[in-house]
């Protein structure tokens, strides 16, 4: 059975496109087989992303690793039993075509409450939140005081995430390894970044998922989008000088694989 790894959260512009690119080719480059489904299916982000970087690599004439993308399959809502959700069925097929052939499958998810999202959870082995630092994005997790700091509740999402946990102790399954990313970390040790820090491990201990660092903010992320390609793949299209800004970021890759702790992953790149 493939590892099943999803990346979602329920707001946009977390970083949650750039994180599964960068977990996909990371696994890829590490010689695993790793296929790709993209949930969104308005944006598609990932997807693109993955269509671009095959564009770009034909055209240079290079030959990278890269995650097999799959679009859903269509299927025809009369062929199916009574009762069961067209998109459910869509998800399932999708990922057991995947599995035999995959070590690990990487799923996007929507910026917003979906069917789709909502089952892609329940599948996941690996749950990965992205989060910018600060609460705007910590509400997504949970309820503060603005006055103590403390939590009073958990969050309508984190409600999800913990549906999810039950449905795959019903049916037998290993629990979800739920990690959030603490994504454009600012560089200096601000009272909010803090703040936020001591109310994550805080909720961390209350909910059950481990925190990690994620990727600062970096122009480069938006630069390598057009052709596809990852910090990773910059040496092997003739970049032989990295200054400190890639390199900081390249270490930062290095760091989220290591946090996942992903079964018979070694970073090694």
């Amino acid at each position: 059975m493939a590892h099943i790894i999803v990346v979602g959260n329920e707001k946009g512009g977390s970083g949650k496109s750039t994180t599964c690119m960068h977990v996909a080719t990371a696994l890829a480059r590490l010689g695993h087989r790793v296929g790709a489904l993209d949930l969104d299916l308005r944006q598609k982000s990932f997807g693109r992303y993955i269509e671009n970087r095959r564009a770009w690599l034909a055209l240079s004439g290079l030959d990278l690793p890269t995650p097999d993308y799959r679009d859903l399959p269509d299927i025809d809502p009369g062929v199916l039993p009574e009762g069961e959700n067209p998109y459910d069925a869509r998800l399932s097929a999708a990922v057991e075509a995947l599995e035999p052939v995959s070590d690990f499958v990487v799923i996007d998810c929507p910026g917003s409450h979906t069917r789709l999202s909502q089952v892609a959870h329940s599948l996941a082995d690996t749950l990965v939140t992205p989060l910018n630092d600060s609460f705007v994005d910590f509400d997504l997790l949970a309820h503060i005081d603005a006055e103590s700091g403390r939590v009073t509740g958990p969050s309508i999402y984190s409600e999800m995430v913990w549906s999810a946990r039950q449905l795959r102790a019903q049916a037998g399954l290993k629990p979800i390894d739920w990690i959030v990313l603490r994504n454009r970390l600012g560089a200096q040790q601000m009272h909010n970044k803090r703040k936020v820090g001591a109310a994550l491990e805080d909720l961390s201990r209350r909910i059950g998922f481990r925190v990690a660092p994620g990727f600062a903010e970096r122009v480069i992320f938006r630069e390598l989008f057009p052709r596809g390609l990852t910090l990773l793949d910059l040496k092997d299209t003739g970049v032989d000088h990295l200054n400190m800004s890639h390199v900081a970021a390249r270490q930062e890759v290095r760091d989220l694989i290591s946090a996942l702790r992903l079964p018979g992953v070694t970073p090694s790149f």
